[in-house]
């Protein structure tokens, strides 16, 4: 039977995905299609759904940072957002109400709460695949959005803990304290594992361990994979692990949607329930885009970051099973959220799609809903005294910036993306501003000088070396741009995108280091030869 579901999950997420739209969708629709061939889920499937959301769980505790969460404009607009977000459908449920469906039969003010709470979480899912196809994770609006998810996860872990059947033991006092205990030791395996299957492997063990903990003591398995992940999330290493084990979380999810699918297909009631609360995304982003601009936060960035947190979240889905299993819920509300849940990420992957022919036509409502000052970092960054940029301040980026220097003082800058790298370059009396190449409101918002002469790209990535070219090509056409490439076929890759001088790092400092052995060599034999010539009566 697992083998007929998974090959219908991949046909049909392969299929939806095909028309842009995530493949969780595929997954669900899958289940349904089963469901309605008398399938039901299995033991295994259940095991993996459950292990999917383990890991769902300890990857957000490995990217949760408190500096992320520090900003008003995030705990803020997030804190709102929520009260928001959880009544709009509170109030549409109790409209509902006449129509007398069963779904609202013993549907009391605390079960509506429940559900608005569900439905109050957007889609780290669909927010992180919107964020790579814009390349907009860097900027401001995509960290308030990274933000904003993780606030809400941590909502929805609480509610998941008060959930929890039986009372915690006295043991559970220990527990947390004791996960930041063995943290050095932890660390220490981390940095010994490799880059490769280890890593992933120890944080399988790691997430697992930590829900099986907390469990016996009395506390939710999830609950525990949360703060296993965030003992971790101080280490180096911490975001290579959460993004190895990204497609493996990705991967174990599939049978979480697909058991919520082989449930049944929902009956007509679910099916107008769930059209009326995908009715109201409109309202909600409209919403967010207003308290994001009493932040003084750009109109730009609110609506992007609106987009960007549109779709419902498929952790309302797993709040939803909790609720249903603790008896807080009947068991058509997960039809019902899981419908919901799918039928947004279609409404907003079209959105996605369209943001910026969206933004060019409501340019000017935005503008009028912001308020001034703007925040010093969404405000217009002031670029134009520079005739030469550098985007990547790393070693290459800083050995370009000190070389130009020389020829053409006063008049470069640097540009890097990570906020402490910025800071040791201004302690070193380098011009370096914050700001990424690839997050197109940084150009949008900064104020360049028409006549720049040289772009340098000296990123890490060719991917976002290439993606500067396109960006400096739409904004500065007249500007020369020099990039840096690590293999042969990524030198012809950056001609074609527009640059104009490009090296291959690694085939060149072959060269230099062979040139520099050639010259050791030569230089010794003629020291020997001398000493030779010395000795000679």
């Amino acid at each position: 039977m697992e083998i007929v579901a998974l090959g219908a999950a991949f046909v049909l997420g392969f299929v939806v995905s095909r028309f842009g739209v995530a493949p969780l969708v595929g997954y669900l629709i899958a289940g349904y299609l089963l469901a309605a061939f008398g399938f039901e889920s299995s033991d295994l499937l259940d095991l993996v759904a459950d292990l999917g959301v383990l890991l769902l769980l300890f990857a957000i505790g490995l990217k949760l940072t408190v500096r992320s969460l520090k900003p008003n404009y995030v705990w803020g607009s997030a804190a709102l957002f929520a009260v928001v977000g959880t009544l709009l459908p509170v109030a549409g449920f109790f409209l509902l109400q006449y129509i007398g469906s069963e779904l609202f039969a013993d549907f009391d003010f605390r079960s509506a709460l429940i559900v608005g709470l569900a439905l109050s979480f957007s889609s780290t899912v669909f927010a992180v695949k919107a964020l790579e196809e814009t390349n907009e994770a860097e900027s401001i609006g995509g960290r308030i959005a990274i933000g904003i998810l993780i606030l809400q996860d941590l909502v929805a872990v609480a509610f998941l803990a008060s959930t929890s059947g039986t009372p915690p033991t006295v043991w559970a006092l220990l527990v947390v304290p004791g996960f930041f205990a063995v943290k050095p030791l932890l660390g220490w395996v981390i940095d010994r594992a490799g880059h490769g299957e280890l890593l992933i492997l120890f944080g399988f063990v790691a997430a697992i361990g930590a829900g099986a903990v907390f469990d016996i003591v009395g506390l939710k398995s999830d609950l525990g994979a949360l703060v296993a992940g965030y003992a971790l999330s101080g280490h180096a290493r911490a975001h290579e692990m959460a993004d190895q084990m990204l497609g493996v979380k990705d991967l174990l999810l599939v049978g979480f949607f697909l058991s919520v699918g082989l449930l049944g297909a929902p009956p007509v009631e679910v099916i107008v329930v769930a059209a009326v609360v995908i009715a109201l995304l409109p309202t909600r982003s409209i919403a967010l885009i207003w308290l994001l601009t009493r932040f003084r936060l750009r109109g730009r960035t609110s609506l992007h970051t609106a987009i960007t947190l549109s779709a419902y979240s498929e952790f309302g889905l797993v709040v939803t099973v909790a609720a249903v299993a603790s008896g807080l819920l009947t068991e058509s509300w997960v039809q019902t959220i899981g419908l919901t849940v799918a039928g947004s990420f279609i409404v907003a992957s079209v959105a996605n799609k369209y943001r910026y022919r969206f933004y060019d036509k409501v340019f000017p409502q935005l503008r009028r809903l912001e308020r001034h000052p703007i925040i010093p970092e969404d405000a217009i960054i002031d670029l134009d005294s520079a005739r030469i940029l550098i985007f990547g301040m790393g070693r290459v980026g800083t050995g370009s910036y000190d070389e130009l220097v020389e020829h053409r003082q006063g008049r470069i800058i640097g540009v890097e993306r990570e906020a402490e790298l910025v800071s040791r370059h201004q302690e070193s009396g380098r011009v370096v501003v914050r700001g990424d190449a690839l997050d197109r409101g940084f150009w949008e918002r900064a104020r360049l000088h028409p006549e720049v002469e040289l772009v340098v790209a000296a990123m890490s990535s060719h991917a976002a070396n290439l993606e500067c070219a396109r960006r400096v090509r739409e904004f500065l056409p007249r500007a020369k741009i020099a990039a840096v490439a690590q293999f042969r076929d990524q030198v012809a890759d950056l001609h074609e995108a527009g640059v104009d001088v490009a090296r291959n790092l690694y085939e060149e400092a072959g060269q230099a280091l062979a040139g520099d052995a050639v010259h050791f060599l030569q230089h010794r034999e003629d020291e020997e030869d001398r000493q030779g010539d010395d000795v000679r009566p």
